[in-house]
């Protein structure tokens, strides 16, 4: 009797995060509350905290790559703060991403209607 409770059991699917499934280290759950409360938009696809886990994963990943090399360069073998700051100075790309009015929208100049 015991046995084939055991056969059921094995058969289960087990469950997995959305991490898990799309093999990312940071968690996609808190990614998608956080973008539900923030209302950025009144609809979210289920795959956006996805994408955009997946893009912070991969910045952080750049971004703790760089600030390694610059580690080692130093004869370093922590990455400290400093080593953080230096490689986002250095890296035109994400310096440029990275400051402070990347992000703001261009307002549109008006120009004038002729009269006819």
């Amino acid at each position: 009797m015991s046995r084939g409770r055991r056969l059921s059991n094995c058969h289960r699917s087990k469950r997995h995060s959305r991490s898990t499934r799309v093999e990312l280290q940071l968690p996609v759950s808190r990614v998608d509350r956080l973008l539900r409360e923030g209302q950025f938009a009144n609809r979210l696809s289920s795959a956006t905290p996805m994408f955009l886990t997946a893009v912070l994963e991969y910045l952080m990943a750049k971004i703790l790559d760089l600030a390694g090399k610059e580690a080692s360069a130093n004869h370093r073998m922590r990455i400290s703060p400093e080593h953080v700051q230096r490689a986002l100075t250095n890296n035109e790309i994400l310096r440029r991403l990275f400051e402070p009015n990347a992000f703001t929208r261009p307002t549109a100049a008006r120009t004038p209607r002729k009269k006819k």
